[in-house]
């Protein structure tokens, strides 16, 4: 090892040793400031937070180790168990992931994304930002009727080969990391903002109907359709301000086209022949996954309609989306290929590419909003919403907007907006509010959490694709989640002057 190695490594390990520094001096500040008069362990969980939300941001360590902070030192602090923190790790939704993740790596053993790629290209047309737009536009419509996970899961593996032959076209290195940057982003991004648009497109949506017609049961219910009518057009305002905020703001797309002539995507296109047997019967696998996440759940579109899925009608409520994905994932590991003699469609090595720091990524997430409820540290984050001043209704809304933004970047939305909405119908009656002028605000904005990878799957999908680094998804998500803000506020200003 040469003296200049050697330097670089010292100096390298001398960067990490300050973040890490850091990231104790953050833990030690919110454990001073977090009261702990009634919730002893509450200000310990706090600064676990702080401690994890600081070595994630700068990497102090790798992702999947810090991630298993909580299950090696809660139990040490008295927040619960090591058995209550390992199911955590384990969840649902990780299987969703994971089986998805398997599925895209199906279309790619095929080389069929590669043909999905250029069909796509050919029809949306080659200029960045119109790509980013279809992609987004696209994501957004799937999120609105499957869960937010399941749309990013069947886009991002066709992105994925759109980045790859833009790579093999383009010398611009910085341009070819600036596309995949606002591509990777602008597909998880789209997920969630098109999730706000219908009851089922996410948890937290679901989360408020249920709170409303519990907590006001002389009001009307609010159905799917009401829900539709109110939130699609924000929906809609959101994606395309996000989308020109993406491309022309912060991370700025040329206008050139990636491929100057179409002629050449065709002559791609039918120099890759007729489909082979692979690419069908991988593209049978995805499609049926797809179509399976799609038309899985009931539809309830008003109080006398519902449209039901297929576990309704097979009687298999039992078999969820990441049952689903696993099936097809095992699927493709069992047909055999007719382009690798003696290879299934995925090879069995293939696991050797599973993204386990990702896998744990989610438990680490699922596991700190575990350990805010049973520290106590909700209730105190709780009183401080009880505790705020007597403001402007609009100012109040845009006050709530922001601070659950960024308190779901670092807990579950679902968990948040439990813990919000009982707290806010209260302040709405005291305040002599309509109740949705503050509830419903707040149940969007706990979709509009769009720093870190632990906010939300979509975005650790998306960092777990390669393009995207924390500090870089960091940069552009804090102008999301300040631009989610002022749109939802503004929003719901109009609604209530012209609507309510």
């Amino acid at each position: 090892m040469t003296k200049s190695e050697k330097k670089r490594k010292k100096n390298a390990l001398q960067h990490k040793l300050v973040k890490g520094g850091i990231g104790v001096l953050i833990a030690l500040i919110l454990y001073v400031l977090v009261p702990g008069d009634q919730y002893e362990k509450a200000p310990l969980m706090a600064a676990v937070v702080g401690l994890m939300a600081a070595w994630w941001v700068m990497e102090v360590i790798p992702i999947g180790l810090t991630s298993l902070i909580p299950i090696v030192v809660l139990p040490f602090l008295g927040i619960g168990s090591f058995m209550e923190f390992l199911p955590y790790y384990y969840k649902e939704m990780i299987f969703l992931f994971l089986g998805g993740y398997l599925l895209a790596l199906g279309l790619q053993a095929s080389d069929l994304h590669n043909r999905i790629a250029l069909y796509v290209v050919l029809k949306i047309g080659s200029t960045p930002s119109r790509l980013i737009l279809g992609f987004m536009l696209t994501t957004g419509f799937l999120s609105m009727w499957i869960a937010n996970t399941a749309s990013v899961v069947v886009m991002l593996p066709i992105g994925m080969s759109i980045l790859e032959g833009v790579q093999r076209v383009s010398n611009d290195n910085k341009f070819v990391k600036r596309f995949g940057i606002a591509l990777m982003l602008g597909i998880a991004y789209a997920a969630d903002i098109g999730g706000m648009a219908t009851l089922v497109g996410t948890p937290p949506n679901i989360v408020f109907a249920e709170n409303y017609s519990t907590l006001f049961p002389e009001a009307p219910a609010i159905g799917f359709v009401d829900w539709m009518v109110l939130c699609m057009p924000f929906s809609v305002i959101f994606l395309f301000l996000g989308w020109l905020f993406m491309t022309r703001v912060v991370i700025r797309m040329p206008r050139t086209k990636i491929y100057e002539d179409n002629s050449a995507i065709r002559k791609k296109l039918e120099a890759l022949g007729k489909m082979t047997r692979d690419e069908k019967f991988a593209g049978l696998i995805f499609g049926s996954a797809a179509v399976l996440w799609l038309t899985g759940s009931d539809i309830q579109l008003s109080d006398n309609f519902t449209f039901h899925g297929w576990r309704y009608w097979l009687g298999l409520e039992a078999i969820s989306d990441a049952i689903v994905a696993m099936i097809c994932a095992v699927l493709l590991f069992l047909v055999p290929s007719s382009e690798k003699k003696g290879k299934m469609l995925l090879p069995f090595k293939t696991y050797k590419q599973i993204p386990v720091g990702i896998l744990l990524l989610f438990g680490g997430g699922f596991a700190i909003a575990g350990g805010f409820k049973m520290s106590g540290l909700d209730e105190v984050i709780k009183q401080i919403f009880e505790s705020m001043p007597e403001l402007a209704p609009m100012l109040i809304v845009g006050i709530i907007c922001l601070i659950v933004t960024f308190l779901t970047e670092l807990t579950s939305n679902t968990a948040i907006t439990n813990l919000i909405l009982p707290i806010l119908a209260s302040a709405t009656v005291v305040l002599d509010m309509d109740p949705r002028l503050m509830m419903i605000p707040a149940t969007l904005s706990a979709s509009c959490a769009f720093m870190m990878p632990i906010a939300s799957p979509t975005q650790a999908i998306a960092y777990g694709s390669g393009y995207v680094t924390i500090p870089e998804m960091m940069r552009t998500g804090v102008w999301f989640n300040l631009l989610g803000v002022l749109i939802v506020t503004v929003f719901f200003a109009i609604v209530t002057t012209f609507v309510w």
